[in-house]
C-alpha cells in the first residue's frame, strides 16, 4: 500500500482565532520571569516540577513507546518507537473484534516546554480510510522521567467484514507544526485473540 494513501491532512480549525503564539524563551527566562507572583510560581512548579532543570541531548521531544491497553487482551501490546520504524510495517499485532481499548503514548521531553502536543492517526483498510483520530495531548516541561498520556476508550470494529488487517500512519506534533515522529503500524482484526 502506498504512503500516499496514508496521508495525515493538516487540521484546520473551524474558528479563525488568529492566534499568536508567544515569543520563544528559554526555561531559564521563564523561571525568572514573575517571581513576585504566587499563582504563576505555583504554575511554573506544575508544569516544570521543583527540581534542577536536567537538559538532555538529542530532540527536544522523544516518543518512545505506543501501548494498546484493553482489559480483554492476554497482556499489553506495546510497540518500540525507538528502534527500526520501517520493521512495523511488517509486523502485525492481533485485535479481537469489538473489544473496547485504549492508546498510551510514552514520550519525553528533553530541553525546552513543548506545547500543545497532539496525536493524529489514519487507519485505512485494503486502501480506503476507516478512521481519523486525532488527540490533544498538553503542554509539558522537560524532566528526566518519561511522560505518559493516555487516550479516551474507542472499541475495535467488529463483525465479519471488519475483520482484516488495517494499517495506520501515526503523527506527533505540536502547535508550531514540528512533527517529533511519523511512524506506520499494523494490526488484525479477528474473532478471538489467539487465531
Amino acid at each position: 500500500m502506498a504512503d500516499k494513501d496514508l496521508s495525515i491532512g493538516e487540521e484546520e480549525d473551524d474558528r479563525n482565532l488568529n492566534y499568536n503564539p508567544p515569543a520563544q524563551k528559554s526555561l531559564q527566562e521563564i523561571q525568572d520571569l514573575d517571581k513576585d507572583d504566587e499563582s504563576l510560581v505555583k504554575y511554573k512548579q506544575t508544569l516544570l516540577g521543583t527540581g534542577p532543570m536536567t537538559v538532555s541531548s538529542g530532540p527536544n521531544v522523544q516518543v518512545t513507546r505506543l501501548t494498546l491497553l484493553c482489559d480483554e487482551a492476554p497482556g499489553p501490546i506495546s510497540i518500540d518507537l525507538t528502534g527500526d520504524l520501517d520493521a512495523l510495517k511488517r509486523k502485525s499485532f492481533t485485535l479481537k473484534e469489538g473489544v473496547s481499548y485504549r492508546l498510551k503514548i510514552h514520550f519525553k521531553v528533553n530541553r525546552e516546554i513543548v506545547a500543545g502536543l497532539r496525536y493524529h492517526h489514519v487507519a485505512t483498510r485494503k486502501g480506503i480510510t476507516v478512521d481519523k483520530v486525532s488527540y490533544m495531548v498538553g503542554s509539558y516541561g522537560p524532566r528526566a522521567e518519561e511522560h505518559e498520556f493516555l487516550s479516551p476508550a474507542d472499541e475495535a470494529p467488529k463483525g465479519m467484514i471488519s475483520r482484516g488487517q488495517y494499517q495506520v500512519k501515526s503523527r506527533f506534533i505540536d502547535d508550531d507544526k514540528n512533527v517529533y515522529l511519523d511512524w506506520v503500524w499494523c494490526f488484525d482484526i479477528k474473532k478471538d485473540w489467539d487465531e
